[in-house]
């Protein structure tokens, strides 16, 4: 799945705000049947997000939509498996993910829907949001679990969880990692940052957003439209760093055409490791570019 900036959260009984997400101007969106959708509401949720798939599914250059079910320890899940899943979606979020035999039940759920609706098998990709001490500590299998792409992080309910204080910002730092390294041992795409709950704070997203990425996450969680520029502006490359890269990847050409597989230069010593990066660097820029192209076609 390609690197997208930023999820938009819409509860999922919410029809008005259902409407509106897929035109907000992020890169997906995430309709949301749990946490978001009181208990009396979860049927009539599910109904809401069918809908609203439905008429997406027929908009040209609509965004990627994923649907947030309810936790596969819930009595929810397998009926909203039976409401959502189809080709107008890209996956689906799994919240509270903490075992495989769980994942093993909601792929085979998934399984029997693709196949009674006549999709190739594995269409429909989960993301599993980590949110306990439970779910670090079983990551290695969780990672290998089937249609896993990657992860997210509820930073919330895993503070709640290990009884640390939200103000300090270490006591997320260890989950944060194990969660990039088993993302990066599995090759699967980098972890989802969680959302940020302080809405008239800008500067603070920003900043938080930058620490995010440079820990080894991509893209972010997002609950309204405003906090969107600040997530795109942290995740997209900066005109100097696409400039640097270019002039890196440039040099180790050159040195190799040379015969040399490293070299000095002004901004230190590259090697096969920092050309990778600079890579990547170009790459998310390139495809932010041609989002943004796609969105905008003037």
């Amino acid at each position: 799945m390609r690197l997208l900036r930023s999820y938009l959260f819409v509860p999922g009984n919410n029809e008005g705000l259902l409407g509106k997400a897929f035109q907000a101007g992020a890169d997906a969106v995430v309709l949301d049947l749990e946490d978001a959708v009181p208990e009396p509401e979860k049927a009539r949720a599910r109904v809401c997000v069918r809908e609203a798939l439905g008429r997406e599914a027929t908009a040209s250059g609509s965004v990627p939509a994923f649907v947030r079910i309810n936790s596969l320890a819930s009595g929810h899940w397998r009926a909203d498996v039976d409401a959502v899943i189809g080709p107008a979606i890209a996956g689906v979020r799994v919240p509270k993910a903490e075992d495989i035999e769980s994942l093993c039940r909601l792929s085979d759920a998934i399984s029997a829907r693709e196949k009674s609706l006549g999709m190739a098998p594995g269409s429909i990709r989960v993301v599993a949001t980590i949110e306990s001490a439970r779910g670090i500590a079983r990551l290695g299998s969780l990672a290998r679990g089937p249609r896993i792409c990657g992860f997210t992080f509820g930073s919330a309910d895993y503070l709640a969880d290990i009884g640390a204080d939200p103000a300090d910002e270490t006591a997320t730092l260890f989950a944060r990692s194990a969660l990039v390294v088993a993302s990066r041992s599995e090759r699967l795409a980098p972890p989802v940052a969680s959302v940020f709950t302080r809405l008239s704070d800008e500067d603070g997203l920003r900043a938080d957003t930058r620490r995010q990425k440079a820990l080894g996450f991509y893209g972010r969680s997002a609950i309204h439209p405003r906090q969107l520029p600040a997530i795109h502006e942290a995740f997209d490359p900066t005109p100097a760093e696409v400039d640097r890269a270019r002039g890196v990847i440039a040099a180790y050409e050159a040195a190799g055409a040379q015969g040399r597989g490293a070299l000095q230069t002004e901004g230190g010593f590259v090697d096969l490791a920092v050309v990778r990066r600079a890579r990547t660097i170009l790459e998310l820029h390139e495809a932010t570019a041609g989002e943004a192209a796609r969105k905008d076609p003037r």
